[in-house]
């Protein structure tokens, strides 16, 4: 018997309206794990290159993992995968929430979409009663209201729903896939593929827990013991109490809070859109995810001039900068119903405020003006347009049709030199984090597979004080933020594995550490994977996993034609941050260059970013040595 999954994978095929079953061994779950290690083993042997990703041929995946569904806090995150019409890289989002555990309870453990379906349908999973509805009725609706909806319809105000809004049925390149209307698997366009495919929305309900673990005692200990002891982090109170938000304040003081479409890290008016005045202002309460006391979620209702609905839950702080900050806007209540319109219609609040601020410097430059907006005129802290432009990208309309297609290829539309304000990397916008105060982000911005990225490895601060769960990665020294020495280099990797490996086991990075708000750590993760599984796997067998999806997606994108030339950063990173706390820092460009080099060699690439066949064949991976190096 196997414990910690089911071995069935769910195969949707639109085109034909064909579901079926597939059984697949264990060997797969112990090489992969589950996340994304099982998408990018799915995607690279099933995709061919080069590929449309709006195109029936793509793949669209959802992935639990081999310990998604234990009671452990922080164990609660869905992995969808495609190929991304945003980057045409291997793509994958992690949402939290109760969707996870809902689809493994259901007795699947992976689904696996392809084809356009030729009116709009969702999918239906009761059980392992799987069914295609119409959705002709759902089409062109809002999140909440095709959740509700199909609730409605279905008798079943508990099942778990992920739908697109109107953004990903108009294919804006950054749309969201929504679970329940407020959890976003938020970046790289993911919406735009299920949109694509005539899918509105993918729903699942378990009456039973369809999936045993090994051993249940034990992970009920370790959850106990989460819950007597985060109380004892102040970064996990500060968490519960403020969320994400309470980044702001100290981001800001530290210059690192991206400003302006990041020339600088410090803004005026950061007070007026902090944690501490959202707390005091518009939240309404907290809520969180499967499994977890933190509930470090706001929902929010702002009342004048914009009213918010808490259902669609509140701004983080990745939007609140998006929106605030980098657009210089310092109104909550405008932040707050930007948040709402993002959900509501489905898209990636980063993407979305990073292509706002663009178009606020190409005004202030002169580069356009309202001939090219057709009369909208969008500056640095006008909050009206803001909105305005917002509610145009969403549905496509005049101008914000053009910039629907991402901000790499807006840029290219309008020219004139607009491509030198444009944010991103590999077509992929700039998340809310100063690399010029903190290298080692900069240095995880350029070598992501999915284009830039504050998620694939621990920030440097983190690595300044050497905390007791650092040792197990191997990590014994500080490393001060700014260097970008070999020694950074290393824990760059080391945190692009472990981090990884939290990608492939569906995990919640706030939870397990290293993390300012992470109580659980690698350690306590293998007990969890070993009571989960009863496999008695190690660290070193886990990290070697991550290593195998990590290049795995790394294979994906070269077979896909990127090369060693797209892993860069904005020209921006290399020139002086403009005011604030730091300012005149910036990269140093030759020792960033000499970084990713040495990055290369440490992971056993070779001088363009290949992964070596002797790496390959050692993880495993001999069926991608064949793909990528073709004579």
């Amino acid at each position: 018997m196997s414990f910690g999954f089911s071995g069935k994978w769910l195969r949707v095929d639109l085109s034909i309206g064909e579901i079926k079953v597939e059984k697949v061994p264990e060997d797969i779950y112990k090489e992969y794990l589950g996340g994304r290690g099982l998408a990018a083993y799915i995607l690279f042997r099933e995709l061919k290159p080069r590929i449309d990703p709006l195109s029936p041929e793509n793949v669209l995946i959802f992935a639990t993992s081999i310990i998604t569904g234990v009671p452990v806090p922080g164990v609660n995150r869905i992995v969808v995968a495609s190929k991304s019409p945003l980057t045409n890289t291997y793509c994958e989002s992690e949402a939290g929430g109760f969707f996870a555990p809902e689809l493994k309870y259901t007795g699947f453990d992976v689904v696996i979409i392809k084809g356009r379906a030729e009116n709009p349908v969702y999918l239906w999973i009761k059980d392992e009663k799987v069914e295609l509805r119409d959705a002709s009725h759902l089409w062109g609706k809002l999140t909440k209201e095709t959740t509700e909806g199909i609730k409605r319809e279905l008798s079943e105000p508990l099942a778990r729903v992920a739908c697109v809004g109107p953004a990903g049925e108009k294919l804006v390149r950054f749309a969201n896939i929504m679970f329940d209307h407020r959890y976003a698997a938020g970046r790289g366009g993911l919406g735009a593929v299920m949109g694509s495919k005539k899918l509105k929305a993918v729903v699942v309900k378990a009456t039973k827990k369809n999936v045993k673990f090994y051993d249940e005692k034990r992970l009920i200990e370790i959850t106990k013991w989460y819950n007597e002891n985060w109380r004892k982090q102040p970064g996990a109170v500060s968490r519960s109490t403020y969320g994400t938000a309470e980044l702001i304040t100290p981001l800001n003081k530290d210059g690192t809070l991206p400003t302006l479409n990041f020339r600088g890290g410090s803004f005026e008016k950061a007070s007026e859109i902090s944690g501490e005045t959202l707390n005091k202002t518009i939240l309404v309460t907290r809520s969180g995810c499967f499994a977890c006391p933190l509930r470090c979620k706001p929902d929010v209702k702002a009342k004048y001039p914009y009213e918010t609905d808490p259902a669609y839950g509140g701004p983080e702080y990745e939007t609140i900068a998006a929106f605030g900050s980098l657009c210089g806007v310092s109104d909550l209540n405008v932040i707050a119903y930007a948040n709402q319109i993002c959900n509501a219609y489905g898209v990636d609040t980063i993407s979305a405020g990073v292509i706002i601020a663009f178009v606020m410097e190409l005004f202030e430059r002169g580069i356009i003006s309202e001939k090219d907006t057709g009369g909208l005129r969008v500056e640095f802290g006008n909050s009206e347009g803001l909105l305005k432009l917002l509610n145009m990208i969403v549905n496509r309309e005049g101008f914000g049709d053009i910039l629907a297609e991402g901000v790499k290829r807006a840029s290219e539309i309008i020219g004139r030199g607009a491509e030198k304000y444009a944010m991103h990397v590999k077509s992929r916008e700039i998340p809310m984090h100063e690399p010029r105060g903190k290298v080692g982000v900069g240095l995880q911005y350029a070598l992501s597979p999915i284009g830039a990225d504050h998620m694939q490895s621990p920030h440097d601060p983190t690595f300044e004080k050497i905390a007791e769960h650092l040792t197990a990665l191997g990590i014994t020294r500080p490393i001060h933020r700014l260097n970008l020495n070999y020694e950074k280099v290393r824990v760059v990797y080391y945190g692009m594995l472990w981090w990884g490996l939290e990608d492939c086991l569906g995990l919640c990075k706030f939870v397990f550490t290293p993390h300012s708000a992470g109580v659980l750590t690698p350690n306590h993760l293998v007990e969890v994977v070993n009571a989960a599984t009863g496999w008695q796997m190690s660290l070193w067998t886990l990290m070697k996993a991550s290593e195998r999806a990590f290049n795995l997606v790394r294979a994906f994108n070269i077979r896909e034609g990127f090369t060693y030339r797209d892993d860069i950063l904005p020209d921006r990173f290399f020139e002086e941050l403009e005011f604030g706390s730091r300012k005149g820092q910036r990269i140093n460009r030759e020792e960033f260059s000499k970084a990713i080099k040495l990055f290369y060699e440490i992971a056993e690439w070779d001088e363009e970013g290949k992964p070596r066949p002797a790496k390959l064949y050692e993880l495993g991976l001999d069926y991608v040595v064949e793909e990528i190096y073709k004579s």
